[in-house]
């Protein structure tokens, strides 16, 4: 992935500023729409992520050490690069708001190359990021004290004693204080409607 200033400071952004995060697809005028949208209870309680897990895929730019989702990923000998890979796509008006910033032609194409890799790399995903989740979802189950297998660097921004315990039980409202369980469980139900509605390609967006 394009390793430039702006990705870095973005993600600090939602770190510190307690910012959002979005699974979204890459037909998403077609899945996402106002009906959709406005349902609260498909949407909030089902289809979301928290804002601690936001902060989970953020923590790569904050601590030094393997991260939790890298440790998770040792642990239960998942392959986790689907999920980091999700990262990877840029939405046009990002991509404008960099270029404005870049004035060096070399460094404009060397970045538009960069972000056409990374679409490339992702597109059509979405069976890679479900298998990912299943297989999490199955072998986090037969983990009973996964939040005392988490070493967190030194900086405990996520509560690890409490995100990552109970996996089994749904502790949140469906956003506001979902444990990790809740939102693999929500980000597997949103994956399964997404792929009956003809997505294929997944990816978050940050707001």
């Amino acid at each position: 992935m394009f390793d430039s200033e702006f990705f870095i400071y973005l993600n600090k952004l939602l770190m510190f500023m307690g910012l959002d995060i979005q699974l979204t697809v890459d037909n998403e005028a077609q899945i996402l729409t106002p009906a959709y949208l406005s349902s609260e209870v498909v949407v909030f309680n089902k289809h979301s992520l928290s804002r601690t897990f936001c902060n989970l895929m953020c923590r790569k730019n904050v601590v030094d050490g393997e991260t939790e989702l890298e440790q998770i990923g040792r642990i239960t000998k998942v392959d986790i690069s689907p999920i980091k890979d999700m990262e990877k796509y840029w939405d046009e008006s990002d991509i404008e708001d960099h270029l404005s910033l870049i004035e060096n032609e070399n460094e404009r194409q060397d970045f538009l190359q960069s972000i056409n890799d990374d679409k490339t790399a992702i597109t059509n995903n979405i069976s890679k990021v479900d298998k990912t989740i299943t297989e999490l979802i199955e072998k986090l189950l037969l983990i009973d004290n996964l939040h005392d297998l988490l070493f967190d660097n030194g900086f405990d921004n996520l509560d690890n004693q409490t995100y990552f315990a109970d996996f089994k039980t749904d502790k949140g409202d469906g956003y506001i204080g979902n444990n990790f369980g809740q939102d693999l469980r929500n980000f597997k139900r949103f994956i399964d409607y997404v792929k009956e509605n003809a997505s294929e390609t997944i990816f978050f967006r940050y707001g």
